[in-house]
């Protein structure tokens, strides 16, 4: 297998000729290519292709490239050099992108939700009271993974004015600069094909449970992938059912990431991805006065005038605010374990070379 334009059984996951001229030294060692489609504990499912050139897919354990550390364990999306004699993951390719979020607010660690995506859908659903602080901060991770996030407001079938449907959107959009955003409904059909269209190479799919994900996948791949409970009478909120991270085609080419739902993304060293998410605010502060202005009370603060004069709600930069500092306590977490692992590694080795030394001077006299 070699960089080529030549069509590869592995073209519909997302394989390409980039793809094929980081792999070029692992076939030299006979290994194969494979795309994770789910992980399972101490194994994987992968697609890969045959001898005979037909898609399979194949249970592999993923012991030679186990991590303790959450970013670092392979992910469905990731690429892997498989072992087709053992039945094992040798390499994990280096990952072109990935959405990772903290795994909690408590602790000092990432983890990888999709890895090597092109887009991010992003489920909020109008069943609920729309959380334009919520869209935000998922647009904030998603922009920090590299890939092209799109808004889906699901459910548009529950909310009988039309008129109102169009407002939501519009206030998504004024949160959402650069982000497409769309409303839905999969029980009807509405803005489906819309979504198909615009939906291209390897898409993530993520969103709070209940946000209608498992029937987004449903109407996408056209075809029942993944169960969907009934909703409940009171407010016609699903339930969660999805429980693993699903790597899965697309009847008109490319893949989609399907997740569990998600009761909270907490930022990781997401301060590129903030200030994306929020351009409108990093825009107006070129025009401040000191070029070190925190936007809280200085003299010659052009987004504080914003707000004053009604341009910038005072929500979105309270929200903006609060985003960075809460990214500023988890890159200050995760050096300080970093830190700490440099510490912890060197008194190791010191101790190491010490119990040589004493071995080299043999039993004192």
């Amino acid at each position: 297998m070699t960089a080529s334009t030549a069509s590869h059984p592995l073209d519909r996951y997302g394989w390409n000729d980039a793809w094929a001229t980081g792999f070029a030294p692992h076939e030299a060692d006979g290994l194969r290519p494979g795309r994770v489609v789910r992980v399972d504990r101490g194994s994987c499912e992968t697609v890969t292709a045959a001898e005979d050139g037909r898609v399979t897919t194949v249970r592999a354990g993923i012991g030679p490239v186990a991590s303790s550390d959450p970013l670092l364990t392979p992910c469905t999306g990731d690429w892997v050099a498989l072992d087709p004699h053992q039945a094992v993951v040798r390499v994990v390719l280096p990952r072109r992108t990935a959405f990772v979020r903290a795994v909690s607010s408590q602790r000092s660690e990432g983890q990888v939700l999709a890895a090597n995506i092109d887009q991010v859908l992003i489920a909020v659903s109008l069943a609920d009271e729309l959380d334009l602080g919520r869209v935000e901060r998922f647009l904030s991770l998603a922009w920090e993974s590299g890939g092209q996030p799109v808004v889906v407001l699901t459910k548009a079938d529950l909310v009988p004015d039309p008129v109102t449907v169009s407002h939501l959107v519009e206030d998504t959009e004024r949160v959402a600069p650069g982000a497409r955003v769309l409303s839905v409904s999969a029980a009807t059909g509405q803005g489906m094909d819309a979504l198909a269209a615009l939906v291209d190479g390897t898409a993530a799919l993520l969103g709070r449970s209940g946000a209608g994900k498992s029937t987004l996948v449903n109407g996408l791949t056209g075809a029942d992938a993944q169960r969907v409970d009934a909703t409940r009478d009171s407010d016609g909120k699903g339930r969660h059912t999805t429980t693993t991270r699903d790597l899965l085609p697309l009847p008109g080419g490319g893949v989609l990431i399907d997740t569990p739902g998600l009761r909270g993304v907490g930022l990781w060293e997401a301060d590129n991805g903030v200030a994306q998410a929020f351009t409108d605010v990093e825009s107006l502060a070129r025009d401040c006065r000191f070029p070190d202005c925190s936007h809280r009370g200085e003299p010659g603060c052009a987004v504080l005038a914003a707000v004053e004069e009604g341009e910038l709600p005072l929500r979105r930069l309270e929200n903006y605010h609060k985003l960075l500092r809460e990214n500023e306590r988890i890159a200050a977490r995760s050096d300080a374990r970093l830190s700490a692992e440099i510490l912890r590694s060197w008194k190791q080795k010191k101790a190491l070379g010490r119990h040589m030394m004493e071995r080299k001077r043999g039993p004192q006299q």
